[in-house]
């Protein structure tokens, strides 16, 4: 069974993450509800920079805003300007420059994974 108690909750911080994205000119937002299934969180969060120092810019403003709000980013992975992933405990957010996007095609794998057992 699902626990809807936190729902709200990791909704509004959702909105709140996507408009910081925004803020910044973070492209093609997917945010993907995982709760219920078998992954690592309970949602993911993929967003597009511009080039590789504008996913910089966006991981360092969601860093500065959110912790100020009481996140804790339990890891980043910022050795790739490509592909830069900051780890909240249950959102995780995958800053991809357009290219490595399409390469790694996570928003497919992710979008089949929401859909599994989605009758919760």
């Amino acid at each position: 069974m699902q626990d809807t108690q936190n729902a709200p909750s990791l909704l509004k911080r959702l909105g709140y993450i996507e408009e910081l994205l925004l803020e910044k000119k973070g492209e093609d937002i997917e945010i993907f509800d995982l709760r219920g299934r078998d992954y690592i969180v309970e949602s993911v969060v993929i967003v597009s920079a511009m080039v590789g120092k504008h996913a910089f810019a966006l991981l360092d403003h969601l860093k500065s805003e959110l912790k100020k709000r009481g996140e804790v980013f339990y890891a980043t992975e910022e050795e790739s300007e490509d592909w830069v992933i900051a780890d909240l405990g249950d959102i995780m957010i995958h800053i991809f420059t357009p290219n490595h996007r399409k390469k790694f095609n996570l928003s497919e794998f992710l979008h089949t994974l929401e859909k599994q057992n989605h009758h919760l």
